[in-house]
């Protein structure tokens, strides 16, 4: 590992959405700077919407391959389905200089490996030799791995069509039997390589003995994106994303009134993933905040425009709310007790019955005889309500949404009495609110229905525009 960082390696994050929009990548991030062509790792999604169909679909949950594998159903039809698919999105690129006929023969190949794969696992699961969490595990691995190396495979031949000097790093392994950890295939992969005189594309799926998505899940692609960071070492590591980081979400409150945020903090960035807004997983983003690394946010389709940076020490020069951000997909459920008041470590048990159904909460708020926790809503379940009421006088589990005013710089008088003023003012009653002591994050637990006119309303009432543009590392 590099112990100094390399102002001439970049290494560049780019995602589904950017991706299907490949030209537009092409042309505002790979081409743009005829000067910086090379020196570039690129760390890439599949494209939008293969990943739902190989595994399930993000949002709708609807059954994707794995799903079939899953049950014992007929995968095979919907693996030849896939390979359509992947061929369709194939065609759509010839005219960047994609030759078609190797990267269907890249698609065939890769699918019928998969095919071999899953049919082997299919023998074990039925032997009853290993368990069957293990195997569909070790199957979801494989089933994903393959949506990257496509998408990967492709941004290289097109590269070399264009003249540049192109090399693919496919971190999914299917080639090899080696039992390296995540670690150590990123470590050997970069062995020997020239960095400075090539453009390095890298699956954003990363094979190991432990598993990338046994932890991770869907986020695997920041955590190969954070891995590559902190072994290369760039001044800088950067996400593309089809949309900069604003004071809030443009499609709430209108693009003009969104305003880009600029500069912020690794803490920030934490706050935004623990409601679901993940400028990068938390759990990527550490280890690059502990390696002193920054990180750029772009926008794909503004390359003129330096994003915004994230840093570990960054704090506002004046006092201002960032974002407006949350979410309407949280149930509150609240327990209330009278033995509770006065009891030490009252809430250990309630605790214990939360890990027990491995529930994580966001925001939590008490008083004398009362708990409220906000969880997800995937997160309650029957059985979890159940034995709640089993065990405390009064349970109640309501819909509910979350607001955050979030900022690095927001421990300020008046603050929050100007964000309930805004509230009150555009009809939201606020259920619950939480803020610590690092003055971070205003939380706000809302009516469900309230959700839209809050956000308008907090972004109007506090996010104001940076008066300056954050010059590029």
């Amino acid at each position: 590992m590099t112990s100094s960082p390399q102002a001439q390696i970049s290494v560049e994050k780019i995602g589904g959405t950017s991706m299907s929009a490949f030209g537009d990548v092409l042309r505002h991030i790979m081409l743009y700077d005829k000067d910086r062509i090379y020196g570039r790792i690129y760390v890439v999604s599949a494209y939008s919407g293969v990943t739902n169909q190989l595994l399930e679909h993000k949002k709708t949950g609807e059954r994707g391959i794995y799903a079939l594998f899953a049950e014992g159903a007929d995968y095979h039809q919907a693996l030849g389905g896939l390979a359509a698919s992947l061929k369709k999105l194939n065609a759509g690129f010839a005219d960047l200089g994609l030759p078609l006929a190797i990267a269907d023969a890249f698609v065939d190949e890769r699918i019928a490996q998969a095919k071999k794969y899953l049919e082997a696992m299919h023998h074990v699961l039925a032997s009853g030799y290993i368990s069957r969490k293990d195997v569909l595990l070790a199957a979801r691995e494989v089933l994903a791995s393959i949506g990257e190396s496509h998408s990967a495979f492709n941004a290289v031949e097109i590269l070399k069509a264009n003249d540049v000097k192109a090399i693919l790093l496919d971190l999914a392994g299917f080639d090899d039997d080696y039992a390296w950890t995540i670690d150590e295939r990123i470590q050997k992969s970069f062995l020997g390589l020239d960095l400075a005189n090539n453009v390095i594309v890298a699956t954003g799926y990363t094979k190991g003995v432990e598993g990338i998505m046994r932890e991770f899940d869907r986020g695997y692609s920041e955590v190969t994106f954070s891995k590559i960071a902190v072994e290369v070492r760039p001044a800088e590591a950067v996400i593309h994303k089809e949309f900069h980081l604003s004071s809030a979400d443009p499609n709430l409150v209108g693009l003009e009134n969104a305003v880009i945020v600029g500069a912020t903090n690794y803490d920030v960035a934490d706050q935004l993933a623990d409601v679901g807004m993940e400028a990068i997983h938390p759990k990527a983003a550490k280890p690059m905040e502990l390696a002193g690394i920054p990180i750029r946010l772009k926008n794909t389709f503004e390359p003129e425009h330096p994003g915004t940076l994230i840093t570990k020490d960054y704090v506002g020069q004046r006092a201002r709310v960032e974002m407006v951000t949350g979410t309407d997909k949280v149930t509150l459920v609240e327990i209330h007790d009278p033995s509770m008041v006065g009891t030490v470590g009252f809430d250990y048990g309630l605790m214990e019955i939360f890990c027990k159904h491995e529930i994580s909460y966001i925001l939590k708020a008490t008083n004398a005889n009362s708990i409220a926790h906000l969880v997800w809503d995937s997160s309650v379940t029957t059985e979890l309500v159940e034995e709640l009421e089993a065990r405390y006088q009064v349970v109640t589990v309501k819909k509910s949404a979350i607001v955050c005013a979030i900022g690095s710089n927001i421990g300020i008088p008046g603050v929050l009495a100007r964000a309930a003023q805004a509230m009150a003012e555009a009809g939201v009653n606020v259920n619950c609110i939480s803020q610590t002591l690092r003055q971070v994050n205003m939380q706000f637990v809302i009516e469900r229905g309230d959700y839209k006119k809050a956000v308008i309303a907090l972004n109007q009432a506090l996010c104001v525009a940076p008066g300056t543009v954050v010059p590029k590392a």
